[in-house]
């Protein structure tokens, strides 16, 4: 509850196990993971991927440059980054990439996609002796006026080169500001749904690409899912018609790797903002710590529900 302190379990609850091959070996293959956007699908005990990473900011880059080299979003970035200057930051700037997630819960398969990580899953199963794995992208989502549905739904359809047909919400909004919208934009470089599009069993929503790669990861969409052009291209050849698809709201994100408890905050949406964070957190921490007994690292907690920079933290010791 508010106000409530942070309690350490005595050194006695430490729980010590030895690490089974399998997790070994998929520690190996984390730790020597690069700037993928595709990981090793993980033991079901184990809840991390990718790792950090920094770079080196060239004198004409911006944080969003940097960010879509490296398949990031750009408030994601920014967050990570806290004091530099998104658009001008510097040559020789050391600039830390948020390139390690904790996975959403629930179960590892189809797309899962959290609003307020602004980023997306897709669970691939193990074929011919290859193991499962789990690709991730930035996305752009509906803005507060314009939200993304929550929920699960299955993609309903593929289209190569989609047509837009704005409807009749956006024409209105349009003419409020003295523009206008016509019934039919073609495919080409002016198409904001850009060369691909997988469509959700939700009616007028889409996950697709964008003739505005710069507002990935942010709340810039009238509801649909937007990815970078060349995420959407590799996904709409991976994701078959019929793939479930579940849409959560999971601002405060825990997982255990190698008996360490991690923790991984992003703000909330804007409409949820209420939410009263720390509490949540602590009573999904004193959950995982009833079921896996381990010393609870306050500070460490405290800090990082006060920053938000959605990078994974280990909470425990």
């Amino acid at each position: 509850m508010p106000g409530t302190p942070l309690h350490r379990p005595t050194a006695s609850a430490i729980r010590v196990r030895r690490l089974p091959m399998a997790l070994c070996l998929f520690v190996c293959a984390l730790a020597a993971s690069a700037a993928a956007d595709e990981f090793t699908l993980p033991p079901d005990d184990v809840d991390l991927i990718g790792r950090l990473r920094t770079v080196k900011a060239r004198h004409e880059d911006t944080l969003l440059d940097i960010a879509r080299r490296n398949d990031l979003g750009r408030d994601e970035i920014v967050a990570a980054n806290p004091g530099v200057d998104p658009w001008l930051p510097g040559a020789g700037r050391e600039i830390l990439l948020p390139t390690r997630f904790i996975l959403p819960p629930g179960p590892r398969r189809g797309l899962v996609l959290n609003l307020p990580e602004m980023r997306l899953y897709y669970y691939l199963p193990g074929q011919g002796g290859r193991p499962g794995r789990v690709v991730t992208h930035p996305v752009a989502i509906g803005r507060m006026d314009w939200q993304t549905p929550l929920g699960e739904t299955r993609i309903v359809a593929k289209q190569k080169d989609p047509v837009w047909h704005p409807p009749a919400s956006l024409k209105r909004e349009a003419l409020e500001k003295g523009e206008t919208l016509p019934d039919r934009v073609p495919a080409g470089p002016d198409n904001p749904l850009g060369t691909r599009a997988l469509r959700l069993g939700v009616p007028g929503y889409l996950l697709h690409g964008t003739n505005k790669p710069y507002g990935v990861g942010m709340r810039v969409s009238h509801g649909c899912i937007r990815l970078y052009p060349e995420d959407i291209e590799a996904l709409f050849d991976q994701v078959p018609v019929g793939t479930p698809v579940r849409i959560v709201d999971q601002p405060v994100k825990l997982g255990w790797l190698a008996d360490t408890l991690f923790i991984e905050v992003h703000p909330p949406l804007a409409e949820e903002a209420h939410r009263d964070l720390r509490r949540q957190a602590l009573e999904r921490v004193y959950a995982e710590l009833a079921r896996h007994p381990a010393v609870l690292d306050g500070a460490a907690l405290k800090r990082a529900l006060r920053e938000r920079r959605g990078i994974p933290v280990p909470i425990t010791r």
